[in-house]
């Protein structure tokens, strides 16, 4: 059995300190609730509540035009839905049909753009919860969340510690560090420097309303779809390694039939337009027809704002009151969250008395892995789900070896000289 709806929480008050009047939830669920077969899965940060494969999807929910997860979540996967209960809720501040800034504001009758509150980890963590109370979930069989959705997971950890039995936490780390910051700033720069950004109170301006005010024009060129375009474009340079790259595209030309994007500088047409060009030109394209940009700003400052010590001594001392197990996965082509990071986590959790394995995949897709290679992502979260962390295939790199080097690669940033 399968669900795909909305729930109105009702007034929310955001830890920022700022309240909207009525916060929608659109989550969708898959198998039967038994009383303790419940699992939650974080989505990350373009993602939408679309994590498994429905029958009556007819191929695309909210935008997007596949479940983000389907070959690691549904009947006979690795995440069951046969015999777990499923649950998966977009964020608040995204696009994909919760409450963000693209949504009306029922106080005004007028989308909220960048008037919507501030946004973090932790208002996910509790909508997610105020969700499952009405869904009547109340203790969790586990909770599982990749990227910012494995922060999600490590929020629940420290919030909510009573309420979760296993959690599964992949390709994630306590806090992203100074480079990610940084490429995520820039990424952000180039959707707030766009002309058509209007201070993000664009929607249904038109292209040619100068004054900036609300127009019944629909028109996609009021939209900044350049900015947007630009920052998923850096996003996806973040998300594949330096081996992945030179496999899928070297330094190839890109064929006859790859038109390029217009207008070029004056000196383009005596270059070859490459592969990877092509590639990004094309992921960008199709990612502005799909996401909202001030959704895009919203999500990645929650990102860059979790720390998991925030509030708290330490990581160790964040973790410390949950007592149930802790799988962190992480990929050795990862450096957007890295192997080290984990371990560092992992480590944490050790000293807190938290049960972890950190089970470390290797991998040369980079962040995107956990994404696309769920034959190595699969049989270690079945088993977490299944048995817990005795579970045959998952490892841990402190059984494995007392010396830290035998499992941390050197890690190469694509930016590094």
């Amino acid at each position: 059995m399968t669900t795909k709806n909305t729930m109105d929480l009702g007034e929310f008050q955001f830890l920022s300190g700022e309240t909207i009047p009525s916060l929608e939830v659109a989550y969708e669920t898959y198998g039967e609730f038994t009383g303790d077969n419940a699992v939650l899965v974080c989505h990350a940060l373009t993602g939408s509540a679309h994590v498994a494969r429905r029958p009556d999807a007819g191929g695309e929910t909210a935008g997007q035009a596949r479940a983000w997860w389907g070959d690691v979540v549904g009947p006979g996967k690795a995440i069951d839905t046969s015999e777990y209960y499923v649950v998966c809720a977009n964020a608040p501040g995204s696009c994909y049909g919760t409450t963000g800034p693209s949504s009306e504001n029922p106080e005004t009758g007028e989308p909220y753009g960048t008037d919507f509150p501030p946004v973090t980890v932790g208002d996910w963590t509790r909508t997610q919860r105020a969700l499952l109370d009405e869904l009547g979930v109340g203790r969790l069989h586990a909770v599982v969340g990749g990227s910012v959705g494995g922060m999600n997971v490590l929020d629940w950890l420290r919030r909510f510690p009573d309420d979760v039995d296993r959690a599964g936490a992949v390709a994630t780390a306590a806090r992203l560090d100074p480079q990610c910051l940084a490429l995520d700033t820039v990424a952000r720069r180039a959707i707030t420097a766009d002309p058509n950004w209007n201070g993000g109170h664009y929607y249904g301006v038109s292209a040619n309303d100068e004054s900036g005010g609300s127009s019944d024009s629909s028109d996609s060129g009021s939209e900044p779809v350049d900015g947007l375009a630009r920052a998923r474009q850096i996003g996806h340079i973040m998300y594949l390694s330096k081996a992945s790259m030179s496999r899928k595209f070297g330094r190839r030309s890109a064929g006859r039939e790859a038109v390029r994007e217009e207008p070029p500088d004056p000196a383009a047409a005596f270059f070859p337009y490459r592969e990877v060009e092509s590639y990004l030109d094309y992921q960008a394209d199709k990612f502005v027809d799909r996401f909202d940009a001030n959704s895009y700003l919203y999500m990645t400052r929650a990102m860059d704002d979790f720390d998991l010590s925030a509030g708290y001594e330490s990581d160790a001392d964040a973790l410390a009151a949950f007592e149930g197990e802790l799988l962190l996965l992480s990929f050795t082509g990862d450096w957007h969250f890295t192997v080290e990071q984990a371990e560092v986590l992992a480590d944490a959790c050790r000293t807190a008395g938290v049960e972890v394995a950190h089970h470390v995949v290797e991998s040369d897709h980079g962040h995107d892995a956990f994404l696309v290679e769920p034959e190595k992502v699969g049989p270690p979260l079945s088993e977490l789900l299944e048995m817990g962390l005795e579970g045959r295939t998952i490892t841990d790199t402190e059984s494995e070896s007392d010396e830290p080097e035998s499992f941390a690669p050197v890690h190469t940033s694509l930016f590094s000289k």
